[in-house]
């Protein structure tokens, strides 16, 4: 019984050119831009799945810092720009322009984790305008008494105005944190109580 020959080992150098040919030819698994807001220039990123992040440009450290983040998290396979991005930026410019009281981009969760996930879904349906305390979304998300715990899911928020947590706000009124800060919070309510000239 004659074997077959040996298999050749494989050569390095041919096995990163092919890999290389392939990233070069395959689609992107994400797609970014930058939007001028009137609370300043954010960072959208969408999958194939819907935005899957939306960050203050300067408040997470500028854009190569998310385009870094989003490497690691979700795909080094990334490009600038595509027809996917025109609903983010169109529904954000309705929105400061009051005459959109209600997101319809699909959201990519993938970066948000199942507790996190249930806040930010209770988040999103508080009503444009209104605003609840932290713990009564604990307590929509299945956790009352997750007061401190819904804080930081919050804080951790990928996609901060469309799911819109700065509704939330401290027992008593006062306003609490925001990612990008506070500031971006009382501008944002400003936008939904009707207060947009406050944007020139």
């Amino acid at each position: 019984m004659t074997l077959p020959p040996p298999i050749p080992p494989l050569d390095p150098q041919a096995v990163a050119a092919a890999a290389a040919r392939f990233a070069a030819q395959a689609p992107a698994d994400v797609r970014y831009a930058e939007l001028d807001t009137p609370v300043g220039r954010v960072v959208a990123v969408m999958t194939r799945k819907g935005l899957a992040r939306l960050d203050y440009e300067d408040w997470f450290g500028g854009l190569d810092a998310v385009l870094e983040d989003t490497a690691a998290k979700l795909s080094p396979r990334i490009l600038r720009g595509g027809a996917a991005l025109d609903p983010v930026a169109r529904e954000l410019d309705e929105y400061f322009e009051g005459r959109r009281r209600a997101f319809d981009i699909p959201i990519d969760w993938t970066l948000v984790p199942p507790f996190g996930r249930r806040v930010l879904q209770a988040t999103a349906r508080i009503p444009y305008g209104e605003v609840a305390t932290y713990g009564e979304v604990a307590t929509r998300a299945g956790s009352p008494g997750g007061a401190r715990a819904t804080g930081n899911a919050l804080g951790a928020n990928p996609v901060p105005i469309v799911v819109p947590c700065h509704r939330v706000v401290r027992a008593g009124g006062l306003l609490g944190g925001y990612t990008g800060g506070v500031e971006r919070k009382q501008r944002l309510l400003a936008v939904e109580r009707g207060e947009r000239a406050l944007f020139g």
